[in-house]
């Protein structure tokens, strides 16, 4: 199972004290459904989740494991081995579910569900891909605007596979940033792939895709 394919080729409830934040005029907040990794719904996921919360956004967290989670890839392909048609059928619930006009989001595995489902959700305003990517569907609008994060070099796929990638998605508006020295999952703290500046440039970069969409 592959896990990223990542085009600009680059090298919980709000706190009180966010309430009053004046937001461009016009400004919408979105409504984001972020899929985890194959290690589970972790920590992680609900830290990038507070993240976007935190501006003002909806998220939606599925937890594919019924709250089992993973330590290591190995640990977390042998969950998804043994979950994988349940897990699969409610990642698809909820982006099948997902309200008009949503962000999809997935994690490296995660980003494979969101490829697996989006072509039937031609109403999305986007998607964010970490460690990941999806495939092109006919049913998506030609421009929609897609971010992805994939580190580089990647332990999953070469570069050759990411260059065929960004070649097919030219319908689509992407952007796809790149993160030197670091590990596959790089926003995840617990695991040797972290890299604490790239984590906060890569958030801050998905805030920014947000707010302009």
């Amino acid at each position: 199972m592959r896990h990223p394919r990542p085009g600009r080729l680059d090298a919980g409830p709000c706190s009180p004290n966010v309430l009053a934040i004046r937001l461009p005029r016009g400004y919408q907040m979105a409504q984001i459904v972020l899929i985890h990794s194959i290690l589970g719904l972790r920590p992680v996921e609900r830290s990038i989740a507070a993240r976007w919360e935190a501006a003002g956004h909806g998220v939606t967290l599925p937890d594919l494991y019924g709250g089992r989670s993973a330590e290591s890839y190995e640990d977390g392909f042998t969950l998804w081995g043994e979950l994988k048609e349940s897990a699969q059928a409610m990642a698809r619930e909820a982006i099948l579910n997902a309200p008009q006009g949503a962000v999809l989001s997935g994690v490296s595995m995660g980003a494979g569900q969101v490829s697996a489902s989006w072509g039937e959700r031609p109403d999305i305003s986007g998607a964010i891909l970490f460690a990941g990517s999806a495939d092109p569907a006919p049913g998506l609008p030609k421009g929609l605007p897609v971010q992805a994060h994939i580190a580089r070099p990647d332990p999953f796929d070469d570069e050759g596979y990411f260059a065929d990638w960004v070649a097919s998605m030219g319908d689509y508006e992407l952007d796809l940033y790149r993160y030197d020295g670091v590990g596959h999952y790089s926003l995840d703290p617990a695991l040797e792939d972290f890299g604490a500046a790239e984590a906060e440039l890569c958030l801050s970069r998905t805030l920014d895709f947000l707010a302009g969409l």
